[in-house]
């Protein structure tokens, strides 16, 4: 269909995690890459962009997950985007296996910053226009997420290797991030569903205390500086294979 991206992918071992699944933060990884190029193939590439001073940015993801794919294994990844909303790009995601199968889900909710006052860009202003695709399968938008019981915490200072050109801590690198103090990822249960939420900016050097609680398998996180940087929801399950 037109709109569509498309990429077909053998992960190797670069990309998955000890239990020889697709890393999250790859997964995320994967998903950023493809929005960037499917922009720049609709002809919103740098020169619209990021030599005028915007950067794209996430606020919100959500991904739901089948099955997550695993070692060796040739998938396709396929990307589109949304209606625009006067300063919010929508873009829908899904990783299908070799046979058709759906494994992954997502969507997420993309916009402009202006690099030098670090603010939302009006897209019109620019010229910069993405026309929507609907192909009937889109997941709904993440609801805001709300705040939840979180016991444990942990503080953290962001280096330079999870600085990215935007200038700030890449929304990929707080996967590793929580994942490293998550009981559940680390004992290989199933990553099902994830949702998150960016509210701030997390700069070279910046303090981050972050806190988390569990209940029923769901996880909780949050991430503050001065004022909330981001929020999480993953929910695992028990891998019956084990």
């Amino acid at each position: 269909m037109s709109g569509i991206y498309e990429r077909s992918l053998l992960l190797g071992s670069e990309h998955v995690d000890c239990f020889r699944r697709l890393r999250t933060s790859t997964l995320f990884t994967l998903l950023q890459t493809a929005s960037i190029r499917h922009t720049e193939e609709l002809g919103m590439g740098r020169e619209k962009t990021l030599d005028r001073g915007l950067l794209w940015i996430v606020a919100r993801q959500f991904v739901v997950i089948d099955r997550m794919p695993v070692y060796d294994e040739r998938v396709t990844l396929r990307t589109w985007p949304g209606e625009t909303m006067r300063v919010l790009f929508p873009r829908y995601y899904e990783i299908l296996s070799e046979r058709g199968e759906t494994l992954v889900r997502g969507s997420a909710v993309w916009s402009l910053m202006d690099a030098e006052t670090r603010t939302a860009a009006f897209p019109d202003e620019y010229g910069v226009e993405i026309a929507g695709v609907e192909t009937g399968r889109e997941l709904p938008f993440l609801t805001k997420l709300s705040a939840s019981e979180t016991p444990h915490a942990f503080d953290f200072a962001v280096p330079y290797s999870y600085v990215d050109l935007n200038g700030h801590m890449n929304n990929t690198r707080y996967f590793d991030l929580i994942e490293d103090h998550l009981p559940a990822a680390k004992s290989g249960k199933l990553l099902r569903e994830i949702h998150t939420e960016y509210t701030a900016e997390a700069k070279l050097g910046a303090a981050l205390h972050v806190a988390w609680g569990e209940a029923g398998g769901q996880y909780y996180v949050n991430g503050s500086s001065e004022h909330i940087c981001f929020r999480m929801s993953l929910r695992y399950e028990e891998n019956c294979n084990a």
